[in-house]
């Protein structure tokens, strides 16, 4: 049987392969393996860029930082803004005083036995930054500081921690003073305070009331800024609590009849039927020498009304009346 294309006698079933297939084989080229080629690393997955900011090459995590501590820092910022405002709330109406208040001026006579008109927000702010005595108690001295401890308005820690005004000295009652005693025969009454005094003699004379109820003065003196007087009206000021109190404010109230840097220094304090006196040196400069008066200050309450002031002073270069201020402050008697 012929299994070839040319007659070739085939080769099924002696288990040999054909002549074609061994030839073939015979010629093909093995594939060649490279073993000493090292073996390639296992490619890993690309990495994402680091997020870079617009702010150069920092880093977002930098900036996020930053950020925090900014924050942080604001947040405290605002708290301990917030802290101060509450703290000043007392400023505001209906809340304490947080200082003192600026003392009146002792050269501007009062318009009227009223109170002085209270200052204005301005004025009072500019005050509080002046170099004047009325300005310089921004530091409350100790006396101030414990008045503001016993309670008292803050009208009276005003007056103490006002330089011209010492702090109130024990009681202490008014000794005689020199010069010789005029009685006085004839008394003044006041119907506006509802109290009255006496009349003192010549040379003591009645002059124009105003702004007081009653005013009694002696001749001036040639060259004297300051003239004596008595005069008697309702307290000026505010009245406090204490008689004593009030006295003291009335007293501070009087350096505006005297020359501009006027200071007291207190002689007597004692209580009196219904109120209070003050006896008082006040010291002032005349072009340029130290001189003084003697003064005092006497508050009496009124069934009804408002307190009863009397107030006298007489210059030193007078000092032969100053006995005189012993008989008008015993002479007050309710009307």
């Amino acid at each position: 049987m012929l299994d070839g294309l040319d007659g070739t006698p085939g080769t099924r079933g002696t288990g040999s392969a054909p002549t074609y297939v061994t030839a073939e084989a015979a010629t093909s080229e093995l594939p060649r393996v490279a073993l000493d080629d090292p073996p390639k690393p296992p490619v890993s997955p690309p990495r994402s860029p680091v997020k870079k900011s617009r702010i150069g090459d920092l880093p977002m995590r930098v900036i996020y930082r930053i950020l925090a501590v900014v924050t942080a820092v604001v947040v405290a910022a605002v708290a301990a803004v917030a802290g101060f405002v509450y703290s000043g709330s007392s400023d505001l109406p209906g809340g304490e005083a947080s200082g003192p208040i600026a003392a009146p001026s002792a050269a501007t006579p009062s318009p009227g036995v009223s109170s002085p008109p209270a200052p204005s927000p301005l004025s009072s702010a500019s005050s509080s930054l002046s170099a004047s005595p009325s300005a310089s108690a921004s530091a409350p001295s100790p006396t101030a500081s414990a008045a503001s401890a016993q309670g008292r308005s803050a009208a009276v820690v005003a007056a103490l921690a006002d330089p011209r005004v010492p702090g109130l000295p024990r009681a202490k009652r008014l000794g005689r003073l020199p010069g010789k005693e005029y009685k006085a025969k004839r008394r003044l009454q006041d119907a506006r305070s509802g109290v009255s005094l006496a009349r003192l003699g010549k040379p003591w004379k009645t002059h124009g009331a105003a702004p007081f109820s009653t005013k009694q003065v002696l001749p001036k003196v040639k060259g004297m800024p300051t003239r004596a007087m008595l005069v008697s009206c309702p307290v000026p000021i505010k009245v406090q609590e204490s008689p004593k109190d009030t006295a003291l404010l009335a007293a501070r109230w009087t350096l505006n009849h005297h020359p501009e840097d006027a200071r007291i220094r207190w002689t007597a304090s004692q209580p009196v039927k219904g109120g209070w006196v003050l006896a008082y040196q006040v010291k002032y400069k005349v072009k340029g020498k130290p001189r003084f008066s003697m003064a005092a200050v006497a508050v009496t309450e009124v069934p009804g009304a408002k307190p009863a002031m009397v107030f006298v002073t007489i210059p030193d270069a007078q000092r032969k009346r100053w006995r005189d201020i012993n008989t008008a402050i015993s002479s007050i008697r309710l009307k």
